[in-house]
């Protein structure tokens, strides 16, 4: 945990003052494009970031959530595998490095291969890695590549995709997740925690596991999901600092923000998923914390831990969405 904090706070140093010179109506126009594609429905065929501009407003608006919802997966697929270590890692549609930040924050001695189709990105990513200080993002490999059908990986320990899957059209989805499942031991994939985000990727998971992965996390089970499409979708938070560009560009007062987020991880070694996972944020209420749970046997629940339960209902008032249940018996 100790790494993952000093490759935030390196981060956090990297990114300050990359505005700096940019005229702020610019670096607003950018940042409201770069949301618009983000949030957006429309696939496209060309890279999203196009020139310096565009990916510095993206590197301080987004890399920060970014890599906090990268983070949040990791953390998933060391909790199922605490023993596992990638050696080499392979970041696809990876823009100026988020995700290979969060893997250089969970472990140390790998080899990272950043492939994307903007040149600006690898360009600007490559210098802000090159500032980190961190071994793992200083010696990472930058190559630009066409992202989607048609896209040729070497055999690697770990893959990440993130926030990628809606640039693409369904068939470059399908081919890009299929090459992942055929080049890794390990897949984590992360998409916005909107409604269309979920579907993305359940239809991922979906492929996973007909290519002979199994899911780490956040599920408790590789069984369908149990949610009924349409009614609701499986998302989670992670919390983000945030920056100068925030606050000056999208008026925004408070001093971080939430991001919501949805992922899978899959692998092909034995891994332990958690008996439920907390879905939902806990109510605590007089006496009892209800708890919205995702459980191994494929149900939904919701459970209510009360202070009849005693050590459990101290761990209940100290247990977060997306956090597993019950607790590890030395954290409770």
């Amino acid at each position: 945990m100790n790494v993952t904090l000093s490759t935030a706070e390196a981060l956090r140093a990297a990114l300050a003052g990359l505005l700096d010179g940019l005229p702020p109506k610019q670096a607003a126009q950018a940042v409201d494009r770069l949301i618009a594609n983000y949030r957006g429905t429309t696939p496209t065929d060309a890279p999203v970031l196009r020139d310096r501009s565009d990916v510095a407003a993206y590197a301080a608006y987004r890399m920060p959530a970014t890599f906090e919802a990268v983070r949040s997966a990791l953390a998933g697929l060391r909790e199922a595998a605490p023993e596992w270590a990638p050696a080499t890692h392979t970041d696809i549609g990876g823009g100026t490095g988020a995700a290979s930040w969060a893997v250089a924050g969970a472990w140390e001695g790998h080899r990272t291969t950043v492939l994307d189709w903007a040149e600006p990105a690898l360009v600007l990513g490559r210098e802000l890695a090159g500032a980190s200080g961190v071994e793992a993002l200083r010696t990472a490999d930058w190559r630009r590549a066409r992202i989607g059908g048609g896209l040729e990986l070497d055999p690697t320990d770990l893959v990440t995709v993130s926030y990628v899957l809606g640039e693409l059209t369904a068939d470059a989805r399908t081919a890009l997740v299929d090459t992942a499942a055929a080049a890794a031991q390990a897949v984590v994939i992360v998409e916005p925690g909107t409604p269309d985000g979920y579907t993305r990727i359940i239809e991922a998971r979906d492929r996973l596991i007909a290519a002979g992965l199994t899911v780490a996390a956040p599920c408790p089970h590789s069984e369908a999901c149990p949610i009924e499409p349409g009614t609701d979708w499986c998302h989670f938070s992670a919390r983000v600092s945030r920056s100068s560009l925030h606050r000056q560009v999208k008026g925004g007062t408070l001093p971080y923000e939430d991001e919501k987020f949805s992922y899978v991880v899959a692998t092909r070694f034995a891994t332990e998923p958690v008996l439920a996972r907390v879905t939902r944020k806990p109510q605590i209420r007089k006496g009892q914390v209800l708890l919205d749970l995702c459980t191994r046997d494929e149900a939904l629940k919701r459970s209510t831990v009360t202070k009849r339960h005693g050590e459990l209902y101290r761990a209940a008032r100290d247990t977060a969405w997306g956090d597993a249940w019950p607790p590890p018996v030395d954290d409770a």
